[in-house]
């Protein structure tokens, strides 16, 4: 995965970690339209990936800001979870 620390630091620096927060919301709320239109058929596939790709990079953002062993050690935790759902 390539690392994007630098990105993710000179936009915090431009905008401000409240207007990254916004900008968060914002990116996941045209997913969540996004995959409405789509099972809807209003929209094709690319929209969807188009949105992933925004948020995917919000997520990357957020969990520097957060920081990343905090967001890994969260994720390996819901997988256990998510794992021992999908065994009963």
């Amino acid at each position: 995965m390539t690392n994007y620390s630098d990105l993710y630091q000179k936009t915090i620096l431009k905008w401000g970690k409240t207007a990254q927060y916004d900008q968060a919301i914002e990116e996941c709320a045209e997913l969540i339209a996004s995959l409405q239109h789509f099972s809807r058929g209003k929209v094709d596939d690319q929209a969807v990936i188009d949105e992933l790709a925004d948020v995917t990079l919000m997520i990357g953002q957020l969990s520097w800001m957060f920081g990343q062993e905090r967001v890994t050690l969260a994720v390996e935790n819901k997988i256990e979870k998510l794992n021992l759902l999908l065994d009963e």
